[in-house]
């Protein structure tokens, strides 16, 4: 695993109940890795956050689903349904941006 070393200030403090079992289990993982209780909890906090961050906003996708991605994309496009056209007008009735500006 690659860890990087960021020069920022460590002004956040980050505290934790745990149960005692808990704690001497993670004492005894740092202890095995040659770090502080701290060190590790925040080495192995960050990488799950990180984990967790990418599985959340990564899109992964095999040979099968890539092909049909690209068909749908090159795909011409469908009629608008009713529906459709209906959600677009209340869109174009309640929110405001510079895309839907009347023309002058």
């Amino acid at each position: 695993m690659v860890v990087a070393v960021t020069k920022e200030n460590r002004t956040e403090r980050l505290v934790a109940r745990v149960s005692p079992r808990d704690k001497e289990t993670i004492e005894r993982a740092a202890e095995m890795e040659g770090r502080s209780l701290a060190a590790f909890a925040v080495e192995h906090l960050l990488a799950k956050a990180r984990e967790v961050i990418e599985e959340r906003t990564l899109i992964r996708l095999n040979e099968e689903e890539t092909r049909r991605f690209v068909e749908i994309l090159n795909a011409p496009p469908r009629k608008p349904t009713k529906e459709m056209l209906g959600a677009l007008e209340l869109y174009r009735k309640t929110v405001t941006s510079d895309v839907n500006q009347p023309a002058k």
